[in-house]
């Protein structure tokens, strides 16, 4: 039995098709410059897909406050829609503090324009990642006034 050249056609379209198929779909990058932070407690950043819940934004990363913007990496993520979320934890208990009536006590923002004049929605803070990815900014700011 003799080999098939891939070069001449025979079964080198096809085998070179499967091995297409089989390849895993490359990742993109998410970069997410946050912008507002305070001095103080840490900046937690999260990538939601789905909603802006705790369910719905389990990669997430943290780091010290350290100056007024600080930028975050999400690297091997799928494509897909996705948003960000993230605040910054004043008093340290890993926790967006909040009002009785749900408004954040603590410097909070989303990608897009979401939650900043009524109740967040995945649809306005989604954007399309594709690859190779994509810079999101998100700007910090208070509900309320620092007491």
């Amino acid at each position: 039995m003799s080999a098939v050249p891939l070069a001449r056609g025979g079964l080198g379209p096809i085998v070179a098709g499967a091995l297409m198929l089989a390849w895993p779909a490359l990742a993109a990058t998410v970069e997410v410059e946050v912008d507002g932070i305070e001095a103080g407690g840490p900046v937690y950043v999260a990538l939601c897909q789905g909603g802006l819940t705790e369910a719905s934004c389990t990669d997430g990363q943290d780091a010290s406050a350290g100056g007024a913007s600080r930028r975050f990496v999400f690297r091997d993520v799928e494509a897909g829609t996705y948003a960000v979320a993230a605040f910054q934890d004043m008093n340290g208990n890993r926790r967006l503090d909040r009002t009785g009536l749900g408004l954040p006590q603590e410097p909070y923002g989303f990608s897009g324009d979401a939650g900043r004049r009524a109740r967040p929605d995945f649809a306005r803070a989604a954007f399309g990642l594709r690859e190779p990815g994509t810079v999101i900014r998100v700007r910090l700011v208070r509900a309320l006034a620092r007491r």
